[in-house]
């Protein structure tokens, strides 16, 4: 079970050291649970289609090296929006083969080096389309090129994270008065435009918004082709978005059941005409990170007891700034890392930033917490501690891949978490950030450029 490995994994970080008065904020990679995450995914399509499909991870969930290394070896490309993802997918020996280029704002240079790379790319505009006609004219690629359209099928529960409402930044409007015409003759005019791409969002997307938006990029599809006289487009990228369940350890919603979906909704999917990439980030990698913080202090103010913490704002950035629509749990433990039970106390949780509104959680019920104890915030492996806001000059923390072996009962063996359930090793994903760092990062070097 993923959470008894977490709970052996913070015990084993305060036996460890990781987490410590001179670390007081760490993240936690389950790397088992990625695994799990990764062959959940390929097996869900495998048992719809026979046809190719590439799953490309969306780097922007975890933009980190070992991670995207780990899932590229469980058999997984990578979908890439900026310079600096593609060259964090190429130290990781991601191959072109296996890559997406993905973005709203494609600069010149840019798109020319992926042609001459051979990376997939999804046009997001006709704009951006011009540009490719002069870049394909003067060179020839391997790259397989299509375009982004917007079904504008609505939006979820976070407008933010809605890529489908009739006003989105991203793709080609589909109702948009002439738009649908236009796209058409762009592959009429293109026989080299052999993909098209549609995204409906993600978080607080439900799945039937989400098929009925690859239903809208299908419908188009078979009206390009029709209207070419055969089949120009043989790929679909029909995007990410699986929801995460933030309430729970459940896994829920699963790929298996988006798959069954769109086999039901939009069976020509799967019939093997259509090869299929799909983009996830965050459904991959949420369920297995989490954020262990030492409780530095606590406190009662208006009756109301509050655990000041090294987690905060830093991290749990969205969290902090809109709580509604992305609550996080908060796990308490001991100052040795055990989980902490009894009578539970309404409390607060706060994070180390100085502004009032830096809170982790707020009158949640857990057991009292204590000065010296641990929190946990577990749902953290996609866009929370890969994603450092640096309020306050916060260094990012370190972050740790773990993996658990069972001893057979003992005392945990070296390394263990000396309860006799299993032995956890840690792997340095990424160290933490030092103060040196943060000078350097802040014009360090330039102290003098505005005094003359």
């Amino acid at each position: 079970m993923a959470s008894s490995r977490r709970d052996l994994a913070v015990r084993a970080a305060v036996d460890q050291g990781l987490l410590s008065s001179a670390e007081p904020v760490v993240a936690l990679l389950d790397t088992a649970g990625i695994r799990t995450s990764a062959a959940a995914l390929t097996s869900a399509f495998a048992a719809v289609t026979d046809a190719p499909v590439l799953h490309a991870f969306a780097v922007k969930a975890t933009p980190l090296v070992p991670v995207l290394r780990l899932l590229h070896e469980a058999g997984l490309g990578v979908e890439v929006a900026s310079p600096g993802e593609l060259a964090l997918a190429r130290a990781a020996g991601v191959p072109p083969a296996e890559t997406v280029l993905d973005s709203p704002a494609k600069t010149p240079a840019e798109l020319r080096q992926a042609l001459a790379l051979g990376i997939a790319v999804n046009a997001d505009n006709l704009q951006e389309l011009a540009r490719l006609d002069a870049l394909v004219a003067s060179a020839p690629t391997a790259s397989p090129l299509g375009i982004r359209v917007n079904p504008q099928v609505g939006a979820g529960s976070i407008g933010a994270l809605s890529t489908a409402t009739a006003t989105s930044k991203f793709g080609v409007a589909l109702r948009d008065e002439g738009a649908r015409k236009a796209v058409v003759q762009a592959y009429l005019e293109r026989p080299w435009l052999t993909r098209l791409h549609t995204h409906t969002g993600s978080q607080g997307v439900p799945l039937a918004l989400m098929a009925e938006g690859v239903g809208e990029a299908y419908a188009l599809a078979e009206e390009i082709n029709r209207t070419v006289g055969r089949q120009q487009i043989d790929t679909l990228d029909i995007g990410g978005g699986l929801p995460v369940n933030f309430h729970s350890d459940e896994e829920t919603p699963t790929y298996a059941e988006y798959a069954r979906l769109l086999a039901d909704t939009v069976p020509g999917l799967f019939d093997g005409r259509y090869g299929l990439v799909t983009e996830f980030g965050r459904s991959l990698l949420a369920k297995h990170g989490t954020v262990l913080a030492r409780v530095e202090y606590t406190k009662t103010s208006g009756g109301r007891p509050i655990a000041v913490t090294h987690a905060g704002v830093q991290l749990a950035t969205r969290t902090v700034y809109a709580p509604d629509a992305w609550p996080l749990r908060v796990l308490a433990y001991d100052s040795e890392g055990r989980p902490r039970t009894g009578e539970t106390t309404v409390q607060d949780v706060a994070g180390p930033a100085c502004f009032a509104g830096d809170l982790l959680a707020t009158g949640r019920e857990l057991p009292l917490l204590h000065q010296g104890d641990v929190v946990a915030v577990p749902d953290t492996g996609a866009y929370y501690f890969a994603h450092h806001y640096a309020y306050n000059s916060l260094p990012r923390p370190g972050i740790h891949g773990f993996t658990v072996t069972e001893n057979g009962g003992g005392d945990g063996g070296e390394g263990g978490d000396g309860g006799g359930d299993g032995v956890v090793a840690f792997t340095t994903v990424r160290k933490p950030q030092t103060l040196a760092e943060i000078v350097a990062e802040s014009g360090g070097a330039h102290a003098n450029a505005l005094v003359g």
